[in-house]
């Protein structure tokens, strides 16, 4: 949990959306919670583009959180291997210093 919750979750969709379209990748939308009961986290991918990624915040850890906002960039992204290790590590520096 830490100091991360202080920015809370609009926050942390921000902060991620601005680096993300500084590495030059797309932005999905946040929101929460997802609409499939029982999901802790969903994607859904627009054939128009874009994406939306929705997260279950209640009851568990601002960090669990912040790590599946993290996932889902890297995966409305395609993102894999290395590419998406570098990106992983970026959003949560970034994450990290805007805490």
């Amino acid at each position: 949990m830490g100091t991360v919750q202080f920015i809370g979750f609009s926050g942390v969709a921000q902060a991620l959306g601005a680096e993300a379209r500084r590495a030059g990748l797309a932005v999905p939308g946040f929101r929460s919670p997802p609409r499939l009961s029982g999901a802790i986290r969903t994607i859904r991918c627009s054939p128009a583009g874009g994406s939306v990624v929705s997260v279950v915040i209640q009851g568990r850890p601002m960090t669990d959180v912040i790590g599946d906002m993290i996932d889902g960039v890297v995966a409305a992204n395609q993102l894999s291997g290395e590419r998406a290790e570098l990106v992983r590590g970026r959003l949560r520096r970034t994450v990290a210093a805007a805490a």
